[in-house]
């Protein structure tokens, strides 16, 4: 008899598979787009479109938190069980929680207000 293969992907039929609305469609931009600091909570939600990157199916659905970055990756620590373990994932596989989420959205918030100013400072010295 012929050994089953135990590949990275094994066992994961129901785990990386996608609802029917969401085949086919790209990540969104937004989720690549975050910049996560030293410190900040993410999700580990692996993204089966996305192969480079994604860490063991056992991490799929844990909580961890944001160590450093290597490349393009960022190095993210959770626990399994009782061990500390680090794993370097991809973006595409991380999500935001609330709080990173929301200090987003003040960022931007204050860049659109600092926009503005510099806006108004520029339209005073052209007009007068």
């Amino acid at each position: 008899m012929v050994k089953p293969s135990q590949g990275l992907r094994h066992k994961t039929r129901m785990i990386m598979s996608k609802s029917i609305r969401e085949k086919g469609a790209v990540p969104r931009l937004s989720y690549l787009l975050y910049d996560y600091q030293v410190g900040d909570r993410v999700h580990i939600i692996i993204n089966p479109s996305v192969f480079h990157g994604a860490p063991h199916r056992r991490y799929h659905g844990k909580t961890g938190v944001i160590v450093g970055r290597r490349g393009h990756a960022y190095e993210v620590e959770t626990y399994l069980g009782r061990k500390k373990k680090i794993l370097f994932i991809r973006p595409e596989h991380l999500k935001p929680t609330p709080e990173v989420i929301k200090r987003t959205i003040e960022n931007v918030k204050k860049l659109i207000n600092e926009i503005r100013e510099r806006k108004k400072e520029l339209l005073k010295k052209v007009s007068s």
